[in-house]
C-alpha cells in the first residue's frame, strides 16, 4: 500500500512522535511505500506573525504541497498524527480531494479542548467538552498558558467544525482507547468513523538489566497534567518503602531537579536515550504512572509491559483500560499523595506477587501490544478508510453533489494578537 504519513513535530520531542517513528518504521519493515511529509516548530523562525497565526487556521501551501504528493505517489492513504500548527487540517480536504483516503490519530483531545488535556491546574477539566465556541479555555488561557494562543487554537478547531472538515474530509479517526472514543463520540465525531487501536512499542532486544529491582521509577514528561507534583509530595511526605528514580524533562524539570537534590530517596535522572529507558524499566519493582488526566494512551505502560514490569498508575480514564488491578499492576487515586505511597508499599512487601504481575503484564503485551498485532489493526484502518472514500465519492456523483469541493482560505474567527506566535514558538 502507497501511504503519506504527515506529522508536525513539536519542539520538545514527546510520545507521539515516537508513535509517528515507529509507524513508519513498522509500515516499511512489511513493504509497504512510506512517503513521510513532516514540520518543526523550529520554522516559526523569521516568518511574521500574522503569516503564522493565519496559517494554524488554514495553510494552502502545505495542502497544495500534500495534494502533490498525493497525485506524484499515487498514495491511497493520507495518515496524520499531529497537525498542529504548521500543517493544519486544510490538508485533510486536499489530499482527500486529490485520491487519499484520510485517517487521523487521535493522539490527544485537542478537538474538545484547545489544551489538549481535559486537564486544568492539576484537575480533569471537561468545561468546553460540547461547547460550539470553548470560551473557558479561552479565557483561562489553557494553551501555553496564554489567552491568545488559546484563542487562535479554539480559531482553528471552531473553524473547521463550521465548514464541516472533521466529518466531511476525514475517513477514519483513530481513538486510543473506548474512553477516548467515547469521549469523541459525545463531543459530535461520528461513531462509525472512530476506530480503537492502541499504540505499541518494539522493545530493545538483549536487555542485560535484571527484573524487578529495588526501585520505583517515573519515566514521562515533567508537567503538570502527568502529576508531577503530587509524586513528589509522596517521597517527600510519606514512607515509601522504595527509592525514587525519575527519567524525563519539561517544564517542571527544575522543580523535580530540586526536590531531588534535598530528598536521598529521590533520584533525578533526566531525559536517557531510549534503550536506557528500557534498562532502568525492567530494573524498576514497579512503573509509576501519577497522571491527573485522563491520558491518551501512557506508552511508558506498554514498555513496562514488554518487559514485564508492573504499573501502579491513577485510576482515571484510559489507565483503568490498560490495567487489571491485582494482575498486571495497581490503581492509585489521582492526585493523592498517600494513595500512591499505599500501592507502592503493598507491591514492595510482597516479591512473589510483584513477580507475578509481571509475568501477566509481559502476557498482555504479547496478546494486545507487539508490532505484528499492530500492523493488521493499521492496515484493517486504512481499508476502512479506502472504502468509506470510495463509497462517498460514488455517492456524491449519484447525486450530483460535491463532498470535496474547493474552498478559499476563511478569515481566522479571532483577532490575530501580537504574543500569538511568541506563545507558540515554544510548543
Amino acid at each position: 500500500m502507497n501511504v503519506l504519513v504527515c506529522h508536525n513535530f513539536y519542539r520538545h520531542a514527546g510520545g507521539e512522535d515516537s508513535v509517528f517513528h515507529e509507524e513508519v518504521r513498522l509500515l516499511e519493515s512489511y513493504g509497504h511505500h512510506v512517503v513521510c511529509y513532516t514540520r518543526r516548530n523550529d520554522e516559526f523562525d523569521g516568518q511574521s506573525k500574522l503569516r503564522l497565526s493565519m496559517n494554524a487556521v488554514w495553510n494552502r501551501a502545505t495542502a497544495n504541497e500534500l495534494a502533490e504528493l498525493v497525485r506524484r505517489e499515487n498514495i491511497q492513504v493520507a495518515h496524520f498524527h499531529n497537525t498542529w500548527p504548521l500543517i493544519s487540517a486544510a490538508g485533510y480536504s486536499a489530499v482527500r480531494r486529490a485520491g487519499a483516503a484520510v485517517v487521523q490519530t487521535l493522539h490527544n483531545y485537542r478537538l474538545l479542548c484547545p489544551g489538549g488535556t481535559l486537564c486544568r491546574q492539576g484537575k480533569v477539566c471537561e468545561a468546553c467538552v460540547g461547547k460550539v465556541v470553548p470560551w473557558p479555555a479561552m479565557r483561562h488561557g489553557c494553551y501555553r498558558y496564554s489567552r491568545s494562543a488559546s484563542t487562535i487554537m479554539a480559531s482553528a478547531t471552531v473553524t473547521h467544525r463550521m465548514l464541516g472538515t472533521f466529518r466531511r474530509h476525514v475517513d477514519r479517526f483513530i481513538a486510543l482507547s473506548e474512553f477516548a472514543r467515547d469521549k469523541f463520540q459525545a463531543a459530535g465525531l461520528p461513531r462509525n468513523k472512530l476506530v480503537i487501536k492502541p499504540n505499541f512499542v518494539i522493545p530493545p532486544t538483549n536487555l542485560t538489566t535484571e527484573a524487578g529491582g529495588n526501585y520505583a521509577l517515573f519515566v514521562g514528561r515533567l508537567s503538570p497534567e502527568k502529576g508531577v507534583q503530587p509524586l513528589l509530595a509522596a517521597w517527600r511526605d510519606h514512607a515509601p518503602s522504595l527509592p525514587l528514580k525519575i527519567v524525563g524533562d519539561g517544564p517542571q524539570s527544575e522543580l523535580v531537579e530540586s526536590e531531588a537534590g534535598r530528598n536521598p530517596r529521590m533520584e533525578y535522572l533526566g531525559r536517557r536515550a531510549p534503550r536506557e529507558v528500557y534498562e532502568l524499566i525492567r530494573g524498576a519493582a514497579v512503573l509509576v504512572v501519577p497522571s491527573v488526566n485522563y491520558e491518551g494512551f501512557p506508552r511508558t505502560i506498554v514498555e513496562a509491559f514488554a518487559v514485564g514490569t508492573p504499573v501502579i498508575a491513577s485510576r482515571l480514564g484510559s489507565m483503568i483500560e490498560l490495567i487489571e488491578d491485582g494482575c498486571t499492576g495497581a490503581f492509585c487515586e489521582a492526585g493523592n499523595p498517600a494513595s500512591l505511597v499505599a500501592a507502592v508499599n503493598r507491591l514492595a512487601a510482597d516479591p512473589a506477587k510483584r513477580e507475578q504481575m509481571g509475568m501477566a503484564a509481559r502476557d498482555e503485551f504479547q496478546r494486545r501490544y507487539t508490532p505484528e498485532r499492530n500492523h493488521a489493526q493499521l492496515l484493517s484502518v486504512y481499508d476502512q478508510a479506502v472504502r468509506e472514500r470510495a463509497l462517498t465519492f460514488a455517492a456524491s456523483r449519484s447525486t450530483g453533489v460535491s463532498t470535496s469541493r474547493n474552498r478559499s482560505r476563511p478569515a481566522t474567527t479571532a483577532p490575530v494578537v501580537a504574543n500569538v506566535v511568541s506563545d507558540m514558538k515554544h510548543s
